[in-house]
């Protein structure tokens, strides 16, 4: 994966669909983004489901900004036919978050191995260009706990960071998680100890 702004990454904005074909056979690429590996597994159930007689259901994803949460498979195609080829046009673009699912239906002509490789590459990549790429922050998940008196203030530093909250519990005591961006780390932490009685603790594999 190529990431050369460690405080920034590239995923796609909205999911697409392309076809590309060969000598009868049709390769239709799904294009997702996604963020966990649940996800993963909900829009791979799906598909089967919509394709339920095809062939093979080959993919790849990435997740993350650390390069190692990414996954490949061939689904009975020959090795290093499918997935490989799949997760090389995510990586060529630069791009993590993304999950890209190719199913076949096989159209009676054996392609070979240069075949199957050029069809699933030209598949995925069909599919890529009909999305929109774009760049985020990478961030840093904070759990932030404060007495709600002090709502308005916590609020505040969120908004003035961009922080995205992911979860949030209100009660007389008052439990946020957000990603706050890791360019703007320092500058939130120091801002967010000078309210009164906020106690703000980095989750364990904090960053996304």
């Amino acid at each position: 994966m190529n990431q050369q702004d460690p405080n920034y990454f590239q995923t796609i904005e909205k999911p697409a669909m392309a076809e590309f074909n060969d000598r009868g056979s049709r390769f239709i690429a799904y294009v997702h983004p996604i963020a966990a590996v649940d996800e993963f597994k909900a829009i791979l159930n799906d598909i089967k489901k919509e394709h339920p007689k095809a062939s093979h259901h080959c993919f790849a994803y990435r997740i993350g900004n650390d390069g190692n949460n990414f996954r490949v498979t061939d689904a009975g195609e020959p090795s290093g036919t499918a997935g490989r080829p799949i997760l090389g046009q995510i990586d060529s673009k630069g791009l993590t978050n993304v999950l890209v699912i190719v199913v076949r239906y096989f159209g009676g002509t054996l392609l070979g191995v240069p075949g199957l490789i050029n069809a699933y590459k030209s598949a995925a990549a069909l599919a890529l260009q009909l999305t929109s790429i774009v760049r985020k922050p990478v961030e840093i998940i904070y759990d932030v706990s404060f007495d709600y008196t002090v709502t308005n203030e916590v609020l505040k530093v969120f908004r003035k960071f961009n922080c995205e909250i992911r979860n949030q519990e209100m009660l007389l005591f008052c439990n946020y998680e957000v990603g706050v961006p890791r360019i703007h780390e320092h500058e939130w932490l120091r801002m967010i100890a000078e309210v009164k009685g906020v106690v703000s603790k980095k989750k364990s594999g904090s960053v996304s």
